[in-house]
């Protein structure tokens, strides 16, 4: 079963998660940012692939606002390598292997599709406010207007 995802106001678990192109990210290195985390399925497929370039095509405005972009899915570091060559991706995309870090923010879980069931990350993003806390969550994103819808969330906080 899907655990719950983080609720608002809640504090943001902290992580260190390998990353493309080596080394390490921790949560705590963005203290007092708007950190934007966002969980995907897997890396270079249609639906993870649109929400990552779009992500990077505001990562400017993101910027602009304070706020830091990080993606996170299970897939292997050098998959993720892969993923930000092949994509041009602009953001720090990690590799929690292990599911450590999808199962602390409650996105991993049993899913289905076309009635078959098996675990899985469920596309989810959380905005943690500059104190460390959970300033919005997004269950079961819908690709399409959603990292705008984001931006705009970092803006407003």
């Amino acid at each position: 079963m899907l655990q719950s995802p983080l609720e608002v106001g809640a504090k943001a678990p902290e992580f260190t998660l390998p990353r493309d192109g080596g080394g390490t990210v921790s949560l705590a290195d963005f203290a007092g940012k708007p950190v934007v985390l966002f969980f995907y399925p897997k890396a270079n497929t249609p639906g993870c692939t649109t929400e990552a370039r779009d992500f990077t095509a505001l990562l400017g405005a993101f910027e602009a606002a304070g706020a830091v972009v990080l993606g996170i899915s299970k897939d292997s570091v050098k998959k993720q390598e892969n993923f930000v060559a092949k994509q041009e991706l602009g953001m720090p995309i990690l590799s929690d292997a292990e599911s450590d870090v999808c199962e602390r923010y409650g996105v991993w879980g049993e899913k289905q599709n076309y009635g078959r069931t098996y675990m899985g990350i469920t596309r989810t993003t959380y905005l943690i406010g500059p104190d460390g806390t959970i300033a919005q969550v997004w269950p079961k994103v819908k690709v399409a207007g959603h990292a705008e819808e984001v931006l705009a969330a970092v803006r407003a906080l």
